[in-house]
């Protein structure tokens, strides 16, 4: 994917100095529709007078609005929340630090992707199984039944398998069917790129999606019963990741 230039431009507009910014979300994933908004996810350094008081200000900055004719879906956390987010099992920051979709780049957001491969865990299962079943139970109840939740489905199925597996991320679902070969999944994706009028299914195709669910939660499970990750990141890399924050809270109260 080539990045727009003026997503350059609106993170250089961003209130804060981003240590990185990504996108996310569909583009990630690898169907984006025509009408699809822009994911932009990252994490911002705070100056001191923000994190010194009582209460600290703007920890997370949110900002969702049509700029220059693109949809845009602005997220970014301070550092320490965003630090704090990865030693949990936090699969989004995950993906958002590691996605290959790179806005905004730096020396600490290249230390920070090596730091967190001790952050990737058994314990990451969890969020892909209990978001698996929140998109499949969106997908069951619509009607007309969108191919949207079904994809986001798949996705985060394949990507626990392939995580638990690999101890890697992909969150593209095409690059992850090269390796699954699911034969459904080319026509949902063709239909979510081709837009609304191609994205909902028949009746008649549900009883098989629910099938694939349940076997492929089985193969998560399995995977994750069998995974060599480790169950929780180390004190080695809570020393790393405090490390690091100390240095760039240093770089701002230096400036």
């Amino acid at each position: 994917m080539i990045i727009d230039p003026l997503l350059h431009r609106i993170v250089a507009a961003q209130p804060y100095p981003l240590v990185f910014a990504t996108i996310s979300g569909a583009h990630l994933y690898g169907f984006p529709s025509p009408d699809s908004d822009f994911d932009l996810r990252g994490a911002h350094l705070l100056p001191l007078e923000k994190i010194a008081g009582l209460k600290v200000q703007d920890e997370t900055v949110e900002d969702s609005r049509v700029i220059e004719g693109l949809e845009m879906d602005i997220v970014s956390h301070d550092v320490k929340k965003f630090f704090g987010l990865l030693l949990k099992k936090n699969a989004y920051v995950l993906e958002q630090l590691y996605s290959p979709l790179i806005v905004q780049s730096s020396a600490a957001h290249e230390e920070l992707k090596q730091i967190c491969s001790g952050c990737i865990t058994r314990n990451h299962t969890h969020h892909y199984l209990g978001f698996a079943e929140t998109q499949l139970r969106l997908f069951l109840k619509e009607s007309p039944r969108r191919v949207k939740p079904l994809l986001y489905t798949y996705r985060v199925l394949l990507t626990g398998i392939w995580l638990m597996r690999t101890g890697r991320i992909e969150a593209n679902l095409v690059t992850l069917n090269e390796t699954f070969q699911l034969p459904q999944l080319p026509d949902l994706i063709a239909r979510k790129l081709a837009g609304p009028e191609q994205s909902t299914l028949n009746d008649s195709d549900v009883s098989f999606h629910e099938r694939e669910y349940e076997h492929l939660r089985l193969v998560l499970q399995q995977a994750h019963d069998q995974s060599t990750l480790p169950e929780a990141p180390s004190e080695a890399t809570h020393a790393a990741l405090n490390d690091l924050l100390i240095r760039l809270r240093l770089t701002t109260t230096n400036r």
